[in-house]
């Protein structure tokens, strides 16, 4: 059964970076569309990003686009969301997700599986 687990989370002061994982165990995350999501309390999920099985296409939402970057590593089984350039907006719960479908698509409905969250606040 596919489990995903977030970490990297933390605080960073404007213009700091992270860079969020994403573990899969259970399968082979590579076969699977991989998507980022955020989510501030009492506001919509937001995308972030996503990456197609064995990455071949990426997307980018245009408030984190030219400063965010996701990507695979396929011996670790694990996705990455590397955040620079961070904004005090950018703070929220980022979670990721596998989809059922191979594309990348950057919507909730499109994906089956879910981590738990981590939690990013960006803050001086």
């Amino acid at each position: 059964q596919l489990q995903l687990v977030e970490s990297g989370g933390g605080l960073v002061q404007p213009g700091g970076s992270l860079r969020l994982s994403c573990a899969a165990s259970g399968v082979t995350l590579d076969y699977y569309a991989i998507g980022w999501f955020r989510q501030v309390p009492g506001k919509e999920r937001e995308g972030v990003s996503c990456s197609s099985s064995r990455g071949r296409s990426t997307n980018y939402a245009d408030s984190v686009k030219g400063r965010f970057t996701i990507s695979r590593d396929n011996a670790k089984n694990t996705v990455y969301l590397q955040m620079n350039s961070l904004k005090p907006e950018d703070t929220a719960f980022y979670y990721c997700a596998a989809g059922g479908s191979s594309e990348c698509v950057i919507s909730s409905d499109a994906y089956d599986h879910w981590g738990q969250g981590t939690q990013v606040t960006v803050s001086s």
